[in-house]
C-alpha cells in the first residue's frame, strides 16, 4: 500500500501527488543568456552564451530604427524508444530568446557580422570610420 497524506479539505489532489511525485526530478530553469558587450577604438562587440546552439538557431537583424535585434530558438524532443503503451510523462524541450539592443550612432550597420563559435553568438559590430571635419565642409561659390 502506498502512504498517503490526508488533507481534511480535500483528498484528490493529496493522493495524486503522492503517487506522482516528480520533487526528485529536475525543474529547468528558465533565464536569458548572458550577453558581454566589449567596445574599443574601432569595434563593439556582443557575446552571448549558446552553448549546444549552431547558426540554424538564429535570426539577427537590424531594424529601420536601428535596434539590433538577436533571436533564438531551438526546439528539441526527448522521447524513450521500445516502450509500448500509453505516455504518463513525456518531455519536450523548447527554448526562445529575443534581446533587442540600441546601437550607437558610430555603429557602421552595412558591416554587422555574426557567426557561432564554440557555444558562443558573437556579433560584430564595426564602427563608422571617422570623418575628418575639415572634409565635411562644402564650400559653396558665391556667384
Amino acid at each position: 500500500m502506498v502512504p498517503v497524506r490526508r488533507n481534511t479539505d480535500s483528498w484528490l489532489p493529496e493522493i495524486f501527488n503522492d503517487f506522482f511525485d516528480n520533487r526528485w526530478m529536475e525543474r529547468p530553469t528558465y533565464t536569458a543568456p548572458a550577453i558581454n558587450v566589449i567596445e574599443n577604438e574601432k569595434e563593439y562587440d556582443v557575446e552571448l552564451a549558446a552553448p549546444g546552439l549552431d547558426k540554424d538557431d538564429f535570426k539577427v537583424h537590424v531594424d529601420a530604427d536601428g535596434n539590433l535585434h538577436i533571436e533564438m530558438e531551438k526546439k528539441a524532443e526527448t522521447k524513450e524508444s521500445g516502450k509500448h503503451g500509453r505516455y504518463l510523462r513525456r518531455e519536450f524541450s523548447y527554448e526562445k530568446f529575443q534581446q533587442t539592443l540600441l546601437l550607437p550612432d558610430d555603429v557602421d550597420a552595412a558591416r554587422i557580422e555574426a557567426k557561432v563559435e564554440k557555444g558562443v553568438l558573437n556579433v560584430h559590430l564595426p564602427k563608422k570610420e571617422p570623418v575628418n571635419k575639415a572634409e565635411a565642409v562644402k564650400q559653396i561659390a558665391v556667384q
